[in-house]
């Protein structure tokens, strides 16, 4: 019989001492030891990571990916040699840039069937095998490796986890031979229990020059980037605001809700126009702020706050900063309010500035209140999509998670829609194609919060579409899928006119690339028994938002597609 402990054991124990709550995987025949392992971890009752079928690579990087914004805690993902990996090449190279730690692996066969004493499979003969995957993904990493031997093998994967929580965070891969998987493993002699990474705080010397940069302004302004995916650092940031009267505007690049909406001192996404007064910036999470980079918006001084300020997954970067706090954000905010709060500030000086701002937040809320009215009060012939977005802002429960995945559309709904809770908002990174897979994920790490994924129908297109439902079903992850449907890639209408504004496309109005046919995107969850609903007139938009809202809670995805003006 056959020893129980061997590599595949080795891996599945690496994983739990990790912490690790899932392997999603979209299976190949290199994971037999693992699926063993497994099999074993349940008929024993023992503790472990779940399983989870995700029926598509990039699905599975993707839910990783959505299950860690939520949680924090990196995740396993198997895949299936190098052909697996390239299918969750999307969702891995979107990782390194959101900067989510996970465990990716794949295998493939070092002897291919001339050892006399091991019976590998024929598959792996003949190009499956390609000697060194790793190098298809060492670019969209944070570190890719092959392990090197059986007897290394433990310990490379609780080294790859402890890795990809350290800042900057990201994917690690492993190329894992099968032949070592098979092989016989001995668990290490002196047990320990893996801690998570620890929380690197700024020294108290920076903490404290800042403060008196803070303490000292006469015009201080927020500019959050990315900030708010963790809720610690969110809750610090509306502390310190509300503590100095700060007027707090989320960054043009802003991926996550990183400030209530509906906060009196809060102006909006991207309202830089009170830059140029400041005489204090404090730019927290930023990543890419100011568009075009050379831009510098104020002649104030840049204090950037973030645990990795320069992106090296970004081939070009400017922030601007004449000082940087380097750390944990959370702890580097609370910082700066335990450091200003002992230092007593003005009070009047403080109801002045709040007074002043809350005004401008007023003004602001009207004028988005008004661009809403003027779009229509859904009386016309078609849906405009501040119609649209206004009903789901009036439908949609104050919990709601949402996913946006819309391009020509993202900006008008970041603006308008209420996002007043932490982790209510996430924007995806590195391409289209990941809403499905990373809303599945985050609804899975929040199955009590509702999720919606917005859509545009273009990016729908590039997205494992029937793997996801299939996924949704076969996991119970009900989510709500709302298609921006305005028949066409119009980002690409728009950048083609951008830059040939008098060329020939324009002048025949014979924009390649730009129109779309669809399928019936209402249609494609009816296979997996899901309701959908296709919605032309405003006038029936609040029911159907409605009614699919209702098959989601009941514990069934439904897909809306509502076909826009534009």
């Amino acid at each position: 019989m056959k020893n129980d402990m061997d590599g595949g054991e080795a891996i599945l124990e690496a994983f739990r001492k990790l912490k690790i709550d899932y392997i999603m995987s979209s299976p190949g025949s290199e994971w037999s030891p693992v699926w063993e392992a497994l099999v074993r971890q349940k008929l024993g009752n023992r503790a472990g990571p779940t399983y989870m079928d995700s029926q598509h690579e990039t699905l599975a990087v993707n839910m990783a990916t959505g299950y860690t914004l939520i949680t924090g805690r990196p995740q396993a993902v198997l895949v299936h040699a190098g052909v697996g990996l390239l299918q969750a090449g999307l969702g891995v190279h979107g990782a390194l840039q959101a900067e989510v730690p996970m465990i990716v692996m794949s295998g493939e066969s070092q002897t291919l069937g001339e050892n006399p004493d091991l019976d590998i499979e024929q598959q792996w003969y003949g190009g499956l095998s390609v000697g060194g995957i790793e190098r298809y993904v060492e670019n969209i990493t944070k570190w890719a490796r092959q392990v090197t031997s059986p007897y290394t093998l433990y310990e490379t994967v609780i080294r790859a986890g402890e890795m990809a929580q350290r800042t900057p965070k990201g994917p690690i891969y492993l190329n894992v031979a099968l032949e070592h998987m098979l092989h016989d493993w001995t668990p290490p002699a002196h047990d320990r229990a893996v801690p998570f990474a620890p929380r690197v705080a700024a020294h108290a010397s920076e903490i404290e020059k800042v403060s008196d940069l803070l303490l000292a302004a006469k015009n201080p302004v927020v500019v959050a980037e990315q900030s708010g995916r963790d809720p610690a650092a969110f809750a610090a940031l509306v502390e310190l605001a509300d503590l100095l009267a700060l007027p707090v505007t989320w960054s043009r690049g802003a991926n996550v809700c990183n400030f209530p909406t509906n906060h009196p001192l809060y102006l909006g996404v991207a309202n830089y126009k009170h830059l140029a007064d400041a005489d204090l910036v404090l730019l927290v999470g930023g990543r890419v702020p100011w568009y075009p980079p050379h831009a510098r918006p104020t002649k104030g001084k840049i204090v950037a706050i973030n645990d990795n300020q320069f992106k090296g997954h970004m081939i070009y970067q400017q922030l601007h900063a004449d000082l940087y706090l380097e750390g944990d954000i959370a702890a580097s905010l609370q910082g700066l309010t335990q450091a200003a709060r002992a230092a007593k500030p003005h009070a009047d000086t403080i109801k002045k500035r709040r007074d002043k701002w809350q005004r401008e937040h007023e003004a602001f809320a009207a004028g988005l209140k008004a661009e809403r009215g003027k779009a229509g009060n859904g009386s016309g012939k078609a849906i405009e999509p501040l119609t649209l977005i206004g009903t789901l802002a009036d439908t949609m429960p104050a919990d709601t998670i949402y996913v946006d995945e819309t391009i020509l559309h993202g900006p008008t709904l970041r603006q308008h829609l209420p996002f007043t809770t932490p982790q209510s908002f996430f924007r995806g990174f590195g391409g289209l194609g990941q809403g499905t897979g990373t809303a599945l994920g985050v609804k899975l790490a929040a199955r009590e919060r509702p999720v919606a994924l917005l859509v545009g129908d273009g990016g729908f297109m590039y997205n494992p579409v029937i793997q996801a439902l299939g996924a949704s079903k076969q996991h119970d992850l009900p989510i709500l899928i709302v298609v921006f449907n305005n028949k066409g890639y119009q980002a690409m209408q728009k950048g083609h006119v951008h830059h040939y504004p008098d060329g020939a496309a324009e002048r025949a109005k014979m924009h390649l690339g730009s129109r779309l046919e669809g399928p019936d995107y209402s249609a494609l969850g009816s296979h997996f028994g899901q309701h959908g609903e296709r919605v032309e007139q405003p006038a029936k938009l609040k029911a159907a938002l409605q009614t699919a809202l209702k098959k989601v809670q009941d514990g069934s995805t439904a897909i809306l597609n509502v076909v826009l003006s534009h």
